[in-house]
């Protein structure tokens, strides 16, 4: 069976990217409740491109720990563009950090203020702009969580990609 976290790319590339590219990251996580940060510590020599984390599952933390905005919050709720752009320029600041992650979404087993299960909000924040993506994931609340990570680790090493190009 392969490993979902390294299907694509795994997450020694993307610590090898940062470190070569001398960036750092840092990452603001809902659904994966910290999968992402563990994931990239996993790697030997992390410490010298990950700043550190923020786990803000509850909708409070989000603002209160990341800065996201209490009106983006009352408007478009936890799960949505906004949000995970706003978690990931959070992450960035707060951890003073050159690229910010950030990840919300449903991870079942129920949808969540109308939001299906499977849906991600992938906010990438980087020296120079912001992306977010919209992902539809499907799989057990397990499976979601890991294939977040996975698009987050590979999305971020496309973006070091091209900064290098």
């Amino acid at each position: 069976m392969t490993d979902p976290l390294t299907a694509a790319v795994p997450a020694a590339e993307l610590v090898r990217l940062l470190i070569a590219s001398r960036a750092t990251v840092a990452t603001a996580e809902s659904l994966t409740a910290g999968l992402l940060s563990a994931t990239i510590a996993g790697v030997p020599g992390a410490s010298a491109t990950l700043r550190g984390g923020l786990i803000v599952y509850a909708t409070d933390l989000k603002h209160t720990l990341a800065g996201v905005s209490e009106r983006t919050l009352a408007a478009d709720g936890p799960v949505a563009a906004g949000t995970a752009e706003q978690l990931a320029v959070g992450a960035r600041t707060v951890c003073g950090a050159d690229w910010g992650i950030g990840l919300t979404g449903v991870a079942g087993p129920d949808s969540q203020d109308g939001k299906d299960v499977g849906t991600v909000f992938l906010g990438i924040a980087g020296p120079e702009s912001t992306e977010v993506l919209r992902l539809k994931l499907s799989g057990d609340r397990w499976t979601i969580r890991l294939e977040a990570v996975r698009a987050a680790v590979t999305e971020l090493a496309r973006s070091l990609g091209e900064r290098s190009e």
